[in-house]
């Protein structure tokens, strides 16, 4: 099966949304040397990727002229002379400042992931000029990464699993307001908590489906993963029914589409956005498991955690779920061995089982 253009259209137009930003960072909010560094990185990384990049920087230069060149009205006036004056103890100051800094006129606090995240836009920038000797040192490399934490796996439990679809198919628990949409997203909401629990799709991939990604003769489904390259993904009959069940509906009810035939709509009939899935996915599991945050991305390790420990193939989990590292879903994933850890109590006898 091979993608559809219409599926190719949706990636382009994000992409394309992506590096308008870009540029319209560089030109406004960045010094004018980091047009090199963008160009030389434009290969090797997505126009998400080089978004989130383009933010981080822009965020640094904006502490360094309040903090450090106070004298500059604009990011503009910097030069690659400005950057050599910068030191280790600027950035490190830098990452401090991020605890909880304003900007825009609104408050922002990072965690230690969100820093380290943007040490290392940091990093990949000054490394690049000193690596073309455009600057003589870089101080950048010099700054410890924060010290991360592991994250509790957050999923939902076997119970909850079957909780959180029969009340998005039945609504209960959810106040009058949220009953009168119900009622009419119930069957596409379903489809879609059924999807993510049954096959591990990631927020994007779902968003970008169409009518045509999705083939029942063999149920499988084309997706576009993270880099823009396609995996063919298989689901089982529970996902099935409840595909057919919601692509039925649209048919009967008569629901037009946005023009690139997009498999999930929003209530306006348009392409259902990233935003709106987060926010139903919030909504039902505020009413199975209000004490733990699950999004979308909290479906997709409930699935992960059951293949994983369904197969004990830690390579079948990194395939279907689209991680090019291995080691990525072993992070994730592999912290399930705890299960075997206790499983083996007792199994080690210290005396004869008939001694008193």
């Amino acid at each position: 099966m091979a993608t559809s253009n219409k599926n190719s259209n949706y990636y382009t137009e994000r992409n394309n949304r992506n590096l308008e930003k870009v540029d319209e960072l560089l030109e406004k909010e960045l010094p004018d040397f980091c047009v090199d560094y963008f160009l030389s990185i434009d290969s090797q990384t997505s126009p998400l990727t080089r978004l989130n990049y383009a933010h981080d920087l822009k965020i640094f230069f904006y502490f360094l002229r309040t903090k450090r060149f106070k004298s500059y009205s604009s990011v503009k006036q910097f030069s690659l002379g400005d950057l050599e004056k910068v030191t280790s103890n600027d950035i490190e100051m830098f990452l401090s400042y991020l605890s909880r800094y304003e900007y825009d006129g609104k408050l922002h606090m990072c965690n230690d992931r969100a820093k380290a995240r943007k040490l290392s836009s940091i990093r990949a920038m000054f490394k690049y000029f000193f690596n073309r000797d455009m600057i003589s040192s870089d101080c950048s490399a010099k700054v410890s990464t924060p010290k991360l934490h592991e994250k509790p796996i957050i999923r939902l439990d076997g119970g909850e699993i079957y909780d959180i679809i029969s009340v998005a198919e039945s609504g209960d628990g959810l106040s009058p307001h949220q009953r009168a949409f119900h009622e009419r997203n119930k069957v596409r909401d379903s489809a879609i908590i059924i999807l993510f629990l049954g096959t591990g799709i990631r927020i994007s991939e779902l968003v970008g489906l169409n009518n045509d990604s999705i083939n029942f003769s063999d149920n499988s489904f084309i997706v576009t993963r993270k880099g823009g390259g396609t995996s063919i993904l298989y689901f089982d009959n529970d996902v099935a029914d409840a595909l057919k069940r919601y692509i039925d509906y649209k048919e009967e009810s008569g629901l037009p589409n946005d023009g690139n035939d997009a498999l999930f709509l929003s209530s306006q009939k348009k392409r259902i956005t990233v935003r709106a899935v987060e926010n139903l996915v919030q909504k039902y599991a505020k009413i199975v498991s209000p004490l733990k945050k699950i999004s979308p991305h909290k479906l997709r390790s409930t699935y992960g955690t059951a293949l994983y420990r369904a197969t004990g193939d830690i390579y079948v989990v990194a395939d279907v779920l689209g991680h090019k590292d291995v080691n990525t879903t072993k992070k994730h994933y592999a912290a399930i061995t705890e299960d075997a850890r206790k499983s083996v109590v007792g199994k080690v006898k210290l005396r004869p089982e008939d001694e008193d």
